[in-house]
């Protein structure tokens, strides 16, 4: 009897281990349509919390038990499929368009110049009227999944559009660099939610320069390097595009001065969310991980009140600095800017001469106690800046998102604002460009092209709206520019119309009493325009020049290099969600179509995502 009850107990014992038992399921999600990889498409396992996404090439890998189960794989606008688990470990899943799901979304809530939203009617699209002109106001928009339920209001800023301007009337163009690119991952959240982008989230220049470029290295000791390309404008091929990129020096990172980081995030009760807190949490895991002995690490939270959980330590007591971060939790009020006066006062106390000190603000943005006027944060972070202490921003969640209020943050400051919303955009912003992110090269670097109206009749600069200077501010050290990181590309794109080309969107008559242009013998007939960059290297407070002409014949589009072809394409599909007048007559399937031709190499990922963007965005739209 005894025997028998051993057996018995031994017989439940492997029984329950079984149970638990677990083993790897893995695979990868593609487009039926094409078969291209499907990145962030939801993988669960039925009936349990088990679950994961894909990655940036539709891979995946989850944990099943040795009994099985059946996985369900869902993403916005294709079709949900259930795959049951027998003994197989690889499962490959091709998921469909679903357009009725995507139909189902509706975007609600005008911004407050609601006219200014306006969708062109079928019998408008072939007009080339812009749309009402709107100067740099705020927009609140909120969005429904249902009729009814609102789930999200956030804030962003109107800017007018850039239009044609003459270059015998005015040559010069004048802005500064923008390394940001939160436009692009915040507009991708929209569109992976099946919702529409309000148009003021979407930064065209912002879009552009998220992806990196394969521009040659800096030599001559210069700290970039200046390219440029013309070719045909893919939506009017009366017009040309130019192509101007700049590459910062890569510097290694084990090469990288030492940093002393403060981190100061956001606990407030608008941060309980799992794609606020807890995201922030999983991103600056991944930066702590990149750290080294010599760099420090200090951290201040606010909430209702500021106050500091991590004196400065150094990078290698990671255990340290990870059990801090897990401790954190979210409520109370938003004492945003007690919470910048902490950090910086911590970050001047442990100051690195020659080194990178920098405060790395998490937050939604919603500063809604304390110095919260957009004016007050800017004298703040200006006064810091000058004495040596960047910031950056990574923006999280959704919901109180206050986008302009960030930006305006990450401007002053001398750094750059990102969207993290989901961990693989943490891991581009804090691994993979972790050096360009944190290491300045170069401080207030403008661009002034002069175009030559003996080849140019009219240009405009595509983006870049908020960056737009003065003339005279090219040549004043005193005014404040964008910034530089390290082995960071930045990207800018003009539309020409080229002289003796008629075109519907610049018709001015001749001056009577101005003479015709004419180009002085010491100028070379063929150029097209000169760049003229001015930068300062960290610290200086006098800039550098230099200088790059323009000139040959423009090439077949087709034999354009990858570089313009994508940009070009990223451009259009940022003119085709603003509802651009310049743009009436491209389509998404020809964005698609350029952009798969164009895509290059890809190591990341990132271009094929961006492709799948626009398909999926192009089926919503129509």
């Amino acid at each position: 009897m005894k025997k028998i009850f051993i057996c018995v107990l031994i017989m439940f014992a492997f029984s329950g281990f079984d149970l638990v038992q677990e083993r790897t399921m893995t695979g990868k999600v593609t487009f039926s349509d094409d078969g291209s990889p499907l990145p962030g498409v939801n993988v669960v396992l039925k009936g349990t919390s088990i679950g994961t996404a894909t990655d940036h090439q539709g891979n995946y890998s989850i944990k099943v038990p040795v009994s099985g189960g059946t996985l369900v794989f869902s993403f916005i606008g294709l079709r949900t499929t259930e795959v049951r688990i027998v003994k197989q470990t690889v499962i490959n899943v091709q998921l469909e368009s679903d357009v009725n799901s995507l139909n189902e979304v509706v975007v609600t809530g005008e911004g407050r110049e609601s006219e200014h939203r306006h969708k062109r009617s079928d019998k408008d699209q072939g007009k080339h009227e812009p749309a009402p002109a709107v100067s740099q106001r705020s927009y609140g928009y909120s969005f429904e999944l249902a009729p009814g339920v609102e789930i999200n209001t956030e804030e962003y800023e109107g800017l007018d559009e850039n239009i044609f301007h003459g270059a015998d009337k005015k040559p010069l163009s004048t802005f500064s660099i923008d390394v940001d690119a939160a436009s692009y991952s915040n507009l991708r959240r929209f569109i992976n939610n099946g919702q529409q982008p309000p148009k003021e989230a979407v930064r065209i220049e912002e879009m552009i320069n998220y992806f990196d470029y394969d521009y040659k290295e800096p030599r001559n000791g210069d700290p970039f390097s200046v390219y440029t390309e013309i070719s045909a404008a893919p939506w009017n091929t009366k017009h040309h595009l130019i192509h101007i990129g700049l590459q910062g020096k890569r510097i290694p990172v084990e090469n990288l001065p030492p940093s002393n980081l403060v981190f100061l995030i956001d606990v407030s009760g608008s941060m309980n969310q799992p794609n606020k807190l807890p995201l922030v949490k999983k991103s600056f895991q991944l930066l702590v991980d990149q750290l080294r002995a010599q760099d420090h690490v200090a951290m201040v939270v606010y909430a209702g009140a500021a106050g500091t959980v991590l004196e400065p330590t150094p990078g290698n007591e990671k255990k340290k600095i990870l059990a801090a971060l897990d401790k954190l939790q979210a409520g109370g009020s938003t004492a945003g800017g007690a919470g910048l006066s902490l950090a910086y006062d911590l970050a001047k106390e442990h100051f690195k001469t020659n080194g990178n000190n920098r405060v790395i603000v998490a937050t939604d943005g919603d500063f809604n106690v304390g110095a919260s006027s957009n004016k007050a944060m800017e004298d703040l972070i200006e006064s810091k800046r000058k004495e040596g202490v960047y910031i950056s921003v990574l923006g999280y969640g959704m919901g109180n998102l206050k986008d302009s209020k960030m930006e305006i943050l990450a401007d002053k400051g001398n750094g750059n604002y990102a969207y993290i919303d989901n961990l693989t955009e943490a891991r581009k912003v804090l691994v993979n460009e972790f050096g360009g992110t944190l290491f300045t090269i170069a401080t207030d670097v403008k661009l002034q092209l002069e175009f030559n109206p003996a080849q140019v009749q009219a240009y405009r600069l595509i983006g870049y709206e908020n960056r737009k200077l003065n003339d005279e501010d090219f040549n004043n050290d005193k005014k404040d520019a964008g910034d530089l990181g390290s082995g960071h590309t930045v990207t800018a794109l003009y539309e020409i119309i080229p002289v003796g080309v008629e075109s519907d969107f610049y018709s001015i008559d001749k001056l009577k009493y101005q003479p015709a242009p004419t180009v002085s013998s010491s100028t070379n007939a063929k150029e097209w325009l000169t760049v003229k960059l001015r930068y300062k290297n960290p610290g200086d407070s006098k800039s550098n020049l230099l200088v790059h002409a323009l000139e040959g014949n423009p090439v077949r589009l087709e034999q354009a290099s990858n570089d313009f072809r994508w940009a070009a394409c990223v451009a259009g599909f940022g003119m085709l969600l603003t509802e651009s007048h310049y743009i009436s007559e491209w389509r998404y399937d020809q964005v698609v179509s350029l952009a798969q031709n164009s895509r290059g190499e890809d190591r990341e990922g990132y271009r094929s995502e961006f492709i799948n963007l626009v398909k999926t965005y192009g089926l919503v739209s129509h």
